[in-house]
């Protein structure tokens, strides 16, 4: 088994390897870009340096449709974050391609070709992680901390699997509607358990609980939380438990920083995503495939041909949102397919959904329903004799169940039907969940 399992990993890793072509158009591009950029440092005299960070500059980066390289502009700290943005803006002037990406601070985007584009993020250089005033402020430490304690080829591989692994199975990624791995947060974990196989093999233990390197296994609901602190901060896990604020600790598994011991570098793992990554890495353990680090497409055509076949009803919708493409847009897109799916829920049984963003505007959701027979609807306690009587004249049938009036409901509708009444009945709602249309597709 280990013999196969160590085949297809080999096989992976020649799939995953970007090009030695790709890898020079990158690096004659960004060498160019970082030229243009210092000769503008030195004509206006600002107080920063440039350096490249981000997965290429760790010996990190997989092969994908298109590359992202982030290039931090490290500011002085005598620049206020207000300004930081702004000074970034005046170095880029006259540079094609550039757009403006709105968040906490405004960073930039600068498309070179294709499929290779470089992100401009404006940092404030800090001696201290303490010290930082944006989470981007400890990229330099991130860098400088994976390039000190991973220096081993053999490690570099195995992060760039679990990264493949991850990203083939929707599981990479911080932002919102993904609430999945960071980049930096798998180099860490695959770093700490020693390989891409140690790493799987150690989540998919029962409860889900480590017991390796330390970690410290208590009773109770305490036991079900994985910690892991590499440069043990902490005397034990019940004290990181206790020191860190709550915030950070909502996710399965809380990995302290190694370079700011405040800080949970999986804050944004979701425990959806964390479940769905254990049974991908369970289902890997037990039938080993490179399918697995193959991105899944989704086959509309046999999943709405499989649920006429079982005589359920099918629906793909389309959602579309003015919003900032990125982030921004996937996180109200995914708030309104989750708001959807439990509106949906009262009516039907879900017996299969999906969501799919294009990383820009819009995403589609797809849902596979058994119509429920009828539904039981609460109305007002049996005392309130006023609205009793307005509830009865509305609903026949009705009956008391825990002091209140009810009443059961046959469903005639089917779920387009269903979609149309909800979308005109809920105007006020999609326009305040930031969805400018909404529309049945199939």
């Amino acid at each position: 088994m280990t013999k196969k399992i160590n085949s297809i990993l080999e096989e992976v890793l020649k799939k995953i390897k970007p090009s030695q072509e790709e890898l020079n158009v990158i690096n004659g591009s960004l060498d160019d870009f970082l030229k243009k950029i210092n000769k503008r440092i030195k004509v206006l005299k600002i107080n920063v340096e440039v350096f490249v960070g981000g997965s290429f500059a760790k010996g990190t980066v997989i092969k994908k449709n298109y590359y992202d390289v982030d290039v931090f502009m490290r500011f002085d700290k005598k620049y206020d974050d207000s300004k930081i943005s702004v000074l970034t803006k005046k170095l880029l002037l006259g540079l094609r391609g550039v757009s403006v990406v709105h968040g906490s601070r405004d960073y930039f985007r600068v498309k070179i070709n294709s499929y290779f584009f470089i992100e401009v993020i404006p940092v404030i250089k800090v001696n201290k992680s303490s010290e930082s005033r944006n989470i981007t402020d400890l990229s330099y430490s991130h860098v400088k901390y994976i390039n000190k304690k991973v220096k081993n080829k053999k490690v570099l591989d195995e992060i760039k699997i679990a990264k493949a692994f991850c990203y083939a199975n929707n599981c990479y990624g911080a932002e919102s509607y993904i609430n999945g791995f960071s980049g930096y947060g798998l180099e860490l974990l695959v770093y700490y358990y020693g390989s891409f196989l140690k790493f799987i093999r150690a989540v998919s233990t029962p409860k889900g609980v480590l017991s390796v390197k330390g970690d410290i296994n208590t009773e109770g609901k305490i036991n079900k939380k994985i910690v892991i602190d590499i440069e043990k901060y902490y005397r034990n896990k019940s004290v990181v438990l206790m020191d860190l604020n709550s915030s950070k600790l909502q996710s399965p598994i809380v990995l302290i920083d190694p370079t700011y011991k405040q800080r949970n570098v999986l804050a944004a793992l979701s425990s959806e995503t964390f479940e769905k990554f254990k049974k991908k890495c369970k289902k890997f353990l037990k039938n080993s495939s490179i399918k697995l680090f193959e991105v899944e497409k989704t086959d509309l055509d046999k999943i709405k041909k499989e649920a006429e076949k079982k005589k359920y009803e099918f629906v793909l919708i389309e959602a579309k949102t003015e919003k900032q493409e990125g982030d921004v847009a996937g996180s109200k897109l995914i708030k309104f397919y989750k708001h959807l799916n439990s509106e949906i829920e009262k009516f039907f049984e879900i017996k299969k959904k999906g969501f799919n963003y294009n990383g820009k505007k819009s995403a589609r959701y797809f849902f596979v329903v058994k119509k429920r027979k009828d539904i039981l609807i609460h109305g007002p306690n049996v005392n309130d004799k006023k609205n009793v009587l307005l509830f009865k004249k509305k609903h026949k049938n009705t009956f008391v169940k825990s002091k209140r009036i009810c009443a059961k409901e046959n469903i005639r509708f089917d779920i387009n039907s269903f979609v149309e009444s909800w979308k005109k009945k809920n105007k006020r709602k999609v326009k305040e969940m930031y969805i400018k249309l909404l529309g049945i597709v199939d």
